[in-house]
């Protein structure tokens, strides 16, 4: 069976208060036959700008979470081949040539990792655990969806073989120290309400010795010391996120 008869390409971003990056982005995708802008009510000017490009599906839904949202910017798509980036990456010159390359010659995949390159504060990050960041990015949906068990650090799902793609996707992630840490306490919010809805508990020792052991291993094992001090921030900071997912986690529990 083919699985790759319609080659065309849908760009899928979901949005919320990203004008800062909505105009870089959206001018490098010129090569993609639909772009679908998935925009949680942004506040920001990111509808106007995103509206400013002709080739842009400016669609406004309420966020649940990631996954859901997701899910539904991929049952927008017209194309069977998606291409998921979110407001912060960009694509390399080299990587948007192996991305056509790739749909044109393909015959055997179903989905596709790409490795990043991690950007904190307008600075490289070497180590720290970025070193192995990867992640589906272009996948035909007829083969691949969110699992629904998650709500964030979504899992992409592929019936099929699972290909990796050689240039690097640049991740902007986080300009600014506050603006990683409310990302983070978001992030572990989310995870604890995953947890609590699979009726998962914790323990008040998994909760002190969790995050010192990611803290220890990403900043000792994984070189995080060589990053200086902004490895010493995102070390930190995936710590935090692990105190913050048992913190909610607990309360969700008392609550009920």
């Amino acid at each position: 069976m083919n699985r790759n008869l319609n080659k065309k390409l849908s760009v899928l971003i979901i949005t919320l208060n990203e004008e800062v990056h909505m105009n870089a982005l959206l001018s490098d995708l010129d090569f993609a036959d639909e772009i679908i802008v998935v925009d949680s009510f942004s506040t920001d000017a990111t509808e106007s700008i995103s509206k400013s490009f002709n080739k842009v599906k400016f669609i406004q839904h309420k966020f649940e979470d990631y996954t859901s949202q997701r899910n539904f910017a991929i049952a927008q798509a017209k194309n069977d081949w998606i291409l998921f980036l979110d407001a912060d990456e960009r694509l390399t010159p080299a990587l948007k040539n192996e991305i056509l390359v790739t749909l044109k010659n393909n015959e055997t995949y179903s989905a596709f990792l790409f490795y990043r390159t991690f950007i904190y504060e307008n600075t490289i990050l070497r180590f720290s655990g970025c070193q192995n960041d990867k992640i589906f990015r272009l996948f035909n949906k007829n083969y691949a969806t969110y699992k629904t068990d998650r709500l964030v650090h979504e899992k992409l799902e592929v019936n099929g073989k699972v290909g990796v793609l050689k240039n690097k996707l640049t991740h902007y992630s986080f300009s600014d120290y506050e603006s990683f840490k409310s990302k983070i306490i978001s992030y572990g919010k989310f995870k604890a309400q995953e947890k609590f809805i699979k009726k998962q508990k914790t323990s008040y020792v998994r909760h002190i010795l969790h995050p010192i052991y990611n803290f220890l291993y990403n900043y000792i094992v994984r070189l995080g010391f060589l990053d200086g001090r902004k490895g010493m921030n995102i070390c930190y900071l995936n710590a935090y996120c692990i105190h913050i997912r048992y913190q909610e986690l607990r309360n969700l529990w008392d609550k009920k």
